[in-house]
């Protein structure tokens, strides 16, 4: 029961981050996109606490990776299917679909490399706490 909380907890912490990060860049944001980055930062916290035999900069790929491919499949139901328009990179170079375009993914290869001390530091807490229990 305590990794299913921990789970949860940084799956909150997640989608709370992402949201305000898409405010602050974009000026609002979208309950899909809330979602999308709950799962992401979830995945960067697996990689940066329980994958940590793998190289830093594996780590930070695997994480792009997860991202972009979380954003593509997103941006295909949310954009495409049901017709939302939470976002369009039709305008960027190199789109796919106008759902993903490698400015984004460096973009997110540089968040999953500040996400590294972040995730360390929630699992230090997350630990202390169910020793204080």
């Amino acid at each position: 029961m305590r990794k299913f909380w921990e789970y949860v907890t940084v799956f909150l912490i997640g989608g709370v981050i992402y949201s305000m990060i898409e405010i602050l860049w974009r000026g609002y944001t979208h309950w899909s996109m809330t979602l999308t980055g709950g799962a992401c930062f979830s995945v960067l916290y697996f990689l940066h606490v329980y994958a940590r035999r793998l190289a830093f900069w594996v780590r930070c790929v695997l994480g792009t990776i997860a991202i972009t491919g979380a954003e593509l499949l997103t941006g295909a139901v949310v954009n495409l299917w049901l017709g939302w328009d939470v976002w369009d990179y039709s305008d960027m170079p190199l789109n796919l679909w106008g759902q993903i375009c490698p400015l984004f993914s460096v973009l997110w290869l540089g968040l999953c490399a500040v996400a590294a001390p972040v995730c360390k530091r929630l699992a230090g807490r997350i630990a202390k706490r169910e020793i204080n229990r």
